[in-house]
C-alpha cells in the first residue's frame, strides 16, 4: 500500500510510521511526505530517513482553492492508495477528498465527534471531561468529520496539564494509527 503523509509540524506520528516501516512492523511504502509550510521538523525527519519530501506552501497562493488544487496535483503525482493527515493542520476541499476516493486518513486527539478542531485537548480539559482520547477516521471536507475507524479512551488525570494530557494521547494515537495502517495494508 502506497501512502503519502501530510504534516504541518514536528511529525511525531510520522516518525512512528517511519520507524514501523523501517523495522518491518508495518508493510507500507511511504511514497512521499508533504507539508503546507517550509521548515517543518516533519519534513526534516523525512529527509533524514531518506524519504521524498515536498512543500506546497499555503502562504504562496492567493486563494485557498488555488493551494488546494496545487496540493491535490502534487499528492496525486505519487499515486497513493491512502493519504495520511499526520498533524496536518489544514482543511482540504471535497475535491481533494474525491481525488483520492475518500481515502484520506486523519488522527485527532479527542473522541470525535466531541471536541473537533485544532484544540481538541484544550477544549476537552476546559469542558472538564474525565475521559478523552483519540480517533482515527476517514476525513471528509468538514472539520474532523467522516467515518470513524478506531477510537481509544485516555483518562484525564487530576494533575494533567494540556501538554501532559496531549503527550499521553499521542502515545495512544501513534499505536492506533499504526494498527489502522497495518489493517488497511492487509486488506
Amino acid at each position: 500500500m502506497r501512502i503519502v503523509v501530510l504534516v504541518s509540524g514536528t511529525g511525531s506520528n510520522l516518525q512512528s510510521v517511519i520507524d514501523a516501516v523501517k523495522s518491518g512492523e508495518l508493510d507500507v511504502d511511504i511514497a512521499a511526505v508533504g507539508a503546507d509550510r517550509p521548515d517543518t521538523y516533519g519534513v526534516e525527519r523525512s529527509d533524514e530517513a531518506g524519504l521524498e519530501t515536498f512543500v506546497v506552501n499555503f502562504n504562496s497562493f492567493p486563494t485557498r482553492a488555488e493551494w488546494d488544487t496545487a496540493l491535490t496535483e502534487k499528492v496525486a503525482s505519487y499515486s497513493p492508495d491512502v493519504v495520511v493527515s499526520s498533524g496536518f493542520m489544514r482543511i482540504v476541499s471535497a475535491d481533494f477528498i474525491d481525488a483520492f476516493n475518500g481515502k484520506y486518513l486523519n488522527t485527532h486527539p479527542a473522541l470525535l465527534p466531541a471536541f473537533p478542531g485544532a484544540h481538541g485537548v484544550r477544549d476537552a480539559m476546559a469542558y472538564g471531561v474525565k475521559v478523552t482520547g483519540c480517533t482515527v477516521h476517514w476525513a471528509d471536507a468538514g472539520v474532523d468529520t467522516g467515518p470513524i475507524i478506531a477510537q481509544e479512551a485516555v483518562v484525564v488525570e487530576p494533575d494533567d496539564t494540556e501538554d501532559t494530557l496531549h503527550e499521553r494521547i499521542k502515545v495512544v494515537e501513534r499505536r492506533l494509527l499504526l494498527s489502522t495502517l497495518a489493517q488497511l495494508a492487509a486488506e
